[in-house]
């Protein structure tokens, strides 16, 4: 597989960055550590550093030694960690405790530094390319909070570019698809308000229990009965809290959860029905809804065309044609890469990270990273630089 021979030259180099910054793991908008590593990587590049977008972004600006012709594309790494205790004991494992990179970020990172060695050293394009390394994806939205800032403002790019490592698909294929990738994301919180009584009366009271069940259930219909079929839409209840003994009915219980879909439009419908189904079924009970929250978290990760094809393009330069995976089944799981798309046209691609044996499963206390794929992510985007950003004269 044609990997770029300069780029597998120095994969020893990768992998001893990606084992660093595994093993200091760091969350949402704390990534103080990585932020200086990834800039000082950049710096002895010889590329021109930003720091300081949403907290710890680092930003790294590198113009080719083509023509200028006033282009420029943006390529994306995130670099955070998750709440998550590590059971791993190889040398790389966490150093600090509850956080863990379990989602490959340390990966993501990893390649965009790469990429960035070999187009610094060649800079065989024309026009300016931004390699943007973001905090807080998990959860906290960074990639929003970069654009807010002023991201596309301060580095202008006609087009933005994401990658993610996919454990499950092999390593040597890239998963390429226009349209929705990854899907939207919400989160809900319902608190149920019955009337507390001894677990011995309950004709005594309202039982907040028995009326938050029949919630969670009802809730599904939202999926099965008030959503055409032909859209896909996903709602779970993941929490529910109530009561403190075995002999008391609590006077309210909590419900939270979350939702995602595929289309910005029936997103917009979920929290109305949330709340008529909630409001509904407590109301048949006698007891009331207390509070109700929604909160819309990501918008789901849509691909433009053009620049989907233009990815195709350079995976298959460097992974083959035939291991190209077009149009694969669009994922539940979100990705706040979806506000840079907003701004931005652009495409995300999975990279195939290999067997999931060993429970080697995103955001799974055993994960770890391909250290195989290294080359292979920063192949694909030094390619797509040099497709892009052809260079003239």
């Amino acid at each position: 597989m044609p990997v770029v021979n300069r780029i597998a030259e120095f994969h020893a180099d990768m992998t001893a960055w990606r084992h660093e910054i595994h093993a200091h793991p760091e969350t949402a908008f704390e990534e103080h550590r990585t932020s200086e590593f990834v800039a000082k990587r950049l710096g002895e590049f010889g590329i021109d550093v930003h720091k300081g977008l949403a907290g710890t972004g680092v930003v790294g600006t590198l113009k080719g030694r083509g023509k200028p012709n006033g282009r420029a594309i943006a390529l994306r790494a995130d670099m955070d960690a998750l709440h998550v205790h590590e059971k791993n004991e190889f040398g790389h494992a966490s150093k600090n405790p509850g956080k863990m990179h379990a989602c490959g970020h340390d990966g993501h990172t990893t390649m965009l530094l790469g990429a960035a060695r070999y187009l610094a050293e060649t800079r065989n394009f024309s026009g300016t390319v931004h390699f943007v390394f973001q905090p807080a994806e998990e959860n906290e939205g960074g990639g929003r909070v970069m654009v807010e800032q002023g991201l596309f403002q301060k580095f202008p790019a006609e087009a933005v570019y994401g990658m993610h490592n996919m454990p499950g698909v092999p390593v040597g294929k890239i998963c390429v698809r226009a349209g929705p990738m990854m899907a939207a994301c919400d989160t809900f919180e319902i608190v149920v308000q019955g009337r507390g009584t001894h677990a011995a009366f309950p004709h005594l009271g309202i039982d907040a229990v028995v009326v938050a069940s029949e919630i969670v259930g009802a809730l599904q219909t939202i999926a099965s009965r008030t959503t055409d079929p032909l859209e896909s839409i996903v709602l779970s209840v993941t929490q529910i809290h109530g009561g403190d003994t075995w002999n008391v009915l609590p006077d309210e219980v909590v419900l939270r959860g979350t939702t995602r879909c595929f289309n910005p439009e029936l997103q917009k419908t979920i929290a109305p029905a949330i709340e008529r189904v909630a409001k509904g079924i407590a109301a048949a009970h006698g007891a009331t809804v207390k509070s109700l929250a929604y909160t819309v978290g990501y918008p789901p990760t849509v691909n433009t065309a053009p620049e989907t094809d233009k990815a195709a393009v350079a995976a298959a330069v460097v992974v083959g044609v035939d291991n190209v995976v077009r149009d694969p089944a669009p994922c539940m799981g979100a990705e706040d890469f979806a506000f840079m798309l907003l701004a931005k046209p652009g495409s995300y691609v999975w990279l195939g990270n290999g067997p999931t044996a060993g429970s080697c499963l995103l955001h799974n206390p055993h994960y770890d990273f391909n250290d195989e794929i290294l080359p292979l992510g920063a192949s694909y985007w030094a390619t797509l630089v040099e497709q892009q950003l052809a260079r003239q004269g």
